[in-house]
């Protein structure tokens, strides 16, 4: 299949998950969506980053994000695993894992990479908009367990910059200064951002956030 690329609008599908029969747009509904694949059922470093997303989904619930997981493993599988995950990480999983034994989410979002494996998924990453579309895309290999934090940085800066015609420079945290747009004319940049500007050069403009 072709590669999905950012702005495509993310596959639709109906699958079955650890909390029931899902499809996929309805489940997203109006919020923003991330969708992320392991390579299989208990596994240590996938074990560990679900305990993770566990710990983290009240700051998910408060950026009005939901989260999905996918391995290629039944449901079965999937709920004794969650055991094991609650247990060891001290935690309790409440979103959904997708059952995908035959493959069909994870070949319809490209998760199996031959050269790496042509059995299990990598470790994918899809940010999905309240639009649908794919906002973002990560790809880490099996034997590295991903960041989290640098997920919801992530998250933070393209709800920011859905809102407001800005980008954010390197490392930006929430709450940080943000960059102006190119587009806009240093002359108007005053009216749109009533908190001020500083001009580093003519196309380096920062302001403090916006919605802060």
């Amino acid at each position: 299949m072709a590669t999905l690329r950012l702005g495509d609008i993310a596959p639709n599908f109906d699958t079955d998950t650890t909390l029931g029969t899902i499809n996929f747009h309805e489940w997203l509904g109006d919020s923003w969506g991330i969708l992320f694949s392991h390579p299989a059922d208990f596994t240590p470093v996938c074990t560990t980053e679900l305990g993770m997303v566990a710990n983290y989904q009240a700051q998910f619930d408060a950026r009005n994000v939901k989260v999905i997981a996918l391995s290629v493993d039944d449901n079965d599988s999937h709920k004794a695993w969650i055991k094991d995950i609650e247990e060891t990480q001290n935690v309790a999983v409440k979103f959904p894992i997708i059952a995908d034994p035959n493959h069909v989410v994870a070949d319809l979002y490209d998760m199996i990479h031959p050269n790496a494996n042509d059995k299990f998924t990598v470790r994918s990453v899809f940010v999905v908009g309240p639009d649908k579309k794919i906002k973002l895309t990560l790809t880490y290999p099996a034997s590295t367990g991903r960041n989290f934090d640098e997920i919801l940085r992530v998250i933070d800066s393209l709800q920011l910059v859905s809102q407001f015609p800005v980008a954010t420079p390197v490392n930006w945290t929430d709450g940080q200064d943000v960059i102006v747009a190119p587009a806009i004319p240093t002359a108007e940049i005053d009216a749109k951002f009533p908190k001020g500007h500083r001009e580093i050069k003519p196309y380096l403009r920062y302001t403090p956030q916006p919605n802060k």
